[in-house]
């Protein structure tokens, strides 16, 4: 069953309307993600997603939101979610602008993805044991 935390619904609140829908979509495909999938805030304000580790936080800005995703740059991305961050070491960004559609079925494939190598260890874990193999 996944936990639901009002402080992330305060934060949702007073956004503009289509970062806030934008935001409840991205919120909603998380949890379908995982039944174990929390809300929790961290960093004073800042709505984090958790399943066996950081898989996900909310910025809004004046005219974007973030998705900063917590995968050490190992999910693979072949819908080209991923808008800043391509060589981050520990996040990366999927931003959206008003006005664009949210990829449901992309980003629930890319969510899942990181929970599983969350479940095996988290990205650390899975990315050098990945090395390890191809080495």
């Amino acid at each position: 069953m996944t936990t639901r935390d009002p402080r992330v619904d305060a934060y949702l609140a007073p956004l503009p309307a289509w970062q806030r829908e934008t935001l409840e979509q991205v919120r909603e495909i998380l949890h379908r993600a995982d039944p174990e999938m929390t809300e929790t805030i961290k960093r004073t304000v800042q709505p984090y997603f958790v399943c066996h580790g950081n898989v996900a936080a909310f910025l809004a800005a004046k005219d974007h939101v973030n998705v900063f995703v917590y995968d050490g740059g190992i999910v693979p991305d072949p819908h080209g979610l991923v808008t800043a961050g391509h060589q981050n070491k520990t996040a990366r960004t999927i931003g959206f602008r008003g006005g664009d559609a949210v990829p449901q079925d992309a980003l629930l494939e890319f969510f899942v993805r990181l929970v599983a190598d969350n479940r095996a260890g988290g990205w650390r874990a899975v990315s050098t044991s990945e090395d390890r193999s191809t080495g």
